[in-house]
């Protein structure tokens, strides 16, 4: 299937957040800017970690929101938000956050697999890092491997 593709307005370099709400607000309002998703899709992404806790924490300094595909859900999209200053989400390990990703997926076939596959790209300890670094979406692109 491969990532969804990543367009410049998904994509929010040295961001400010004070808390974990206010990065994923970032996160779903550049998947709402982007055409992928509505502003109802971002209060689903906040619902997820309010409810199962900081899950999404999935490795140090990296966000992975979602939620689950529905009406909220356009089309397939990715977005990546960097932070000036990293933000607690209460994980016991892996915080502060200082990259927040952002994924939504229109199918319900699809959605673990798009998880998995961003998870994948993950195993390299040094994307985040590069991430964090970054100065521009087409930079992001290229070390997500991803289009425009």
């Amino acid at each position: 299937m491969g990532l969804p593709p990543l367009s410049d307005d998904a994509v929010v370099l040295g961001a400010s957040a004070p808390t974990w709400r206010d990065a994923l607000r970032l996160a779903g309002g550049a998947l709402v800017a982007s055409g992928a998703a509505t502003d109802a899709y971002t209060d689903a992404m906040i619902a997820m970690v309010e409810e199962h806790g900081p899950y999404i924490v999935i490795s140090p300094g990296l966000a992975f929101a979602h939620a689950r595909p529905g009406s909220s859900v356009l089309r397939d999209g990715l977005a990546v938000v960097t932070l000036s200053t990293p933000v607690s989400f209460g994980h016991p390990h892996n915080d502060p956050v200082s990259v927040v990703l952002g994924l939504a997926v229109a199918g319900v076939g699809t959605h673990l697999e798009s998880i998995g596959e961003i998870a994948n790209l993950f195993n390299d300890a040094s994307v985040t890092s590069r991430l964090a670094a970054a100065g521009s979406a087409a930079e992001i692109r290229s070390i997500m491997g991803v289009s425009a």
